[in-house]
Formats: structure tokens, sequence, C-alpha cells
């Protein structure tokens, strides 16, 4: 096991970013930037031995910070869509930037995604570790209360990175962390994952406006979006139902099975597994979290920024399984269908995710 850091580039306010890659003993490695926390690749290798990288981004760090998508990022304060821009809390109203139409998306005009985060790396006989930690004022991008974020991410040798969010804060205020990785397991430009199976233990999904903004929680039974049985993830991405047709695609919070007893430093459950049988790569998703964003890359078509080595943006080529609470849950608070995600002071926000590689 073992971590290497290196400067990877200027940003525009001239401050430079670091690149670390975090390596284990089966000829696995994933690269993490300070700049966003981003995981900038992960390589892993195939049923053959062949080492490939499975996650979507770009060669620069000052493309990540110039371009769309959020490839690889933390995202926060509250990863996903809040309604207008704005909120109401303890009798107080907050504003919020609109970067996405009159809503606000994933922390808003700069968020989590866009800050030098403070790094720490250490290693075991079993396991190196990148720790991240940023300080939040109050009033940042709107947001009550001074939040302290701490995030570690563990590459063990059983090829399972593990991405462990803790906040604790100073006044009343939403709280949703996530990491917004594009996969695809048979390489990063490797063209669509339609063949590429899913499982999800979901019960539920929350469908959306033309906006994605949240208008009803509905069962995945009989739906398109049943994924308790395996099956292509392009088995019925064309289905004719208004879902998919509004979001173009899977854009979607799928609610896990009994989510509702989901908790803080709870137990870490086996949600997902994605499986790509051409490379025969594996992809199993543990986490305890109450939710995941299931996301096929339906915007992911910006000519302006390629992929590493120049590879063009395409839609569908990759997918994303972001571990949350539902969107717009701060408009939706002690309703029985919607999480909770208000962090009080002395409470500590604590949700750990695992995705774990294997070939068969």
């Amino acid at each position: 096991m073992n971590i290497y850091s290196r400067p990877w580039g200027k940003l525009s306010d001239g401050r430079i970013a670091t690149l670390y890659t975090l390596v284990n003993d089966r000829d696995m490695t994933v690269e993490i930037t300070d700049f966003g926390g981003t995981i900038v690749s992960i390589k892993t290798p195939d049923r053959n031995g062949r080492i490939t990288d499975v996650c979507l981004g770009y060669d620069s760090v000052a493309d990540y910070e110039m371009a769309d998508g959020y490839l690889g990022a933390l995202v926060g304060r509250v990863a996903n869509r809040i309604a207008g821009a704005s909120f109401e809390l303890n009798g107080e109203t907050y504003t919020l930037h609109a970067n996405d139409g009159k809503n606000c998306l994933h922390g808003g005009k700069k968020g989590y995604s866009h800050v030098i985060w403070n790094a720490e790396t250490a290693t075991s006989p079993d396991a190196a570790i990148l720790t991240l930690t940023y300080f939040s004022p109050d009033g940042e991008e709107g947001f009550p209360g001074n939040l302290t974020v701490k995030v570690t991410y563990t590459l063990d040798n059983e090829n399972a990175l593990s991405i462990r969010y803790e906040a604790a804060t100073d006044r009343d205020t939403p709280v949703n962390l996530t990491n917004h990785t594009y996969f695809n397991l048979a390489g990063y430009a490797s063209g669509s994952v339609f063949d590429q199976t899913l499982w999800l233990d979901a019960e539920s999904y929350v469908a959306g406006d033309e906006k994605l903004i949240p208008t009803a929680v509905k069962p995945v039974e009989g739906t398109p979006f049943d994924f308790s049985t395996v099956k292509p993830i392009g088995q019925d991405f064309f289905a004719d139902c208004e879902d998919l047709h509004l979001a173009g695609g899977y854009d979607h919070c799928f609610n896990f099975t009994d989510w509702k007893d989901c908790r803080a430093g709870g137990e870490i459950l086996l949600r997902g597994i994605v499986y790509d049988p051409v490379s025969g790569r594996k992809m199993e998703v543990y986490t305890n979290q109450p939710c995941v964003q299931f996301y096929t890359a339906n915007f992911l078509k910006n000519p302006l920024f390629p992929l590493k080595g120049g590879y063009p943006q395409r839609t569908q080529t990759a997918f994303c399984l972001e571990t949350q609470t539902m969107p717009d849950s701060v408009h939706h608070q002690g309703e029985a269908d919607f999480t909770n995600c208000i962090l009080h002071p002395g409470e500590t926000y604590d949700y750990t995710t695992v995705y774990r590689f294997s070939a068969e």
C-alpha cells in the first residue's frame, strides 16, 4: 500500500492543485485531487488482468475548474437540487445561488466541488488513506451555520474504495454530501453503458418535473425503474414512460428497501451491483445512506471539454451512483415519504459508501 502526491496544475487564482495516487497490492490505483476532492481515475483489472481506467474525467485541473458535469467531484453543502434556490428553516428564509435555471444544484455557484481541501495521507499494511477537511463558514453559498467537513478516502487490498463523510455544525443547516464519479466498467472510452447490468435494492423512486424537482415518490415495481432483478441498464431506457422522458433517461433518486431505518453511523449494506459482461468487471455498492441518485450521463455532451486523451463527451457513456438523501428534502421536512436533511448542533453527520471492484 502506498500514496504518492505531485503538483497537478494551476487554478485561475494561482493556487496549485495536488494529485494523490493511492496504490494497493493488487494492481488497483485511484487518483484524487484536493481540488474538489475529485476522483480523477480508478484503474482496476478485468477478468484477464488488464488494467483499465473506469472513471470518466479530464486531463487537467483547469478543465475540472471550468467544465460542467461535476465529474468525480465531492458535492455539497447540499447535493442535488433545491427548488427555487431558497428554503425556510426555523422561521428564516435563506436565499441560495440559482445555478440550474431557477434552482440550486450541488451546493450553488461554487460549492465543495470547486474548493481546495486540506489533505493528509496515511498508510497501513492493508490500506491507503487520504483524509480531506474543509471549513464551510456560516453564510457560504447562503447556507446557515459553520460546518466542519471531513471526507476520508480509503483504498484497501480487497479493491474496495470507501468514502466516509463526516460533518458537524453550530446551527441547524441542511447537509447532503455525495461523490459524483462517472463510471464505465468497460473503460471510460468504451462507449455506451447500456449492456452493463444493474441490480438495486430499491423499493421506490422520486419522480420529478421537467426541471427534475420532486413531484411524487412512486414504487418501482412494474416500472422501468425496477432493478430489483438484474437487468441491462439500457433494457427499459427508451420505454414509453413520462418520468424517463422528462429526465432524458435515468436521473432519479432511488430509495432503498427500508430506507427509513438508515441512520448516521448505521449499518453499511450492499445496495447495488453493476456488472460489465465484456470485461467481467463488477462493482458492488455498500452504504448506510437511504438513497442513491442513478444517473446515465444524459447531459454529458459538452464539445468544449473532451475527456482524458481527447475522447469526446457522449451521453449514456457512463453511469453515476450517488448515495445521498432525496433531492429537495429541505422543502419536505416532516413528510413521511421524504428523508430528513437537517443537521443539528451536537449531532454528527456520518455516512459511508464503498465501491468494491472485482472481475469474474
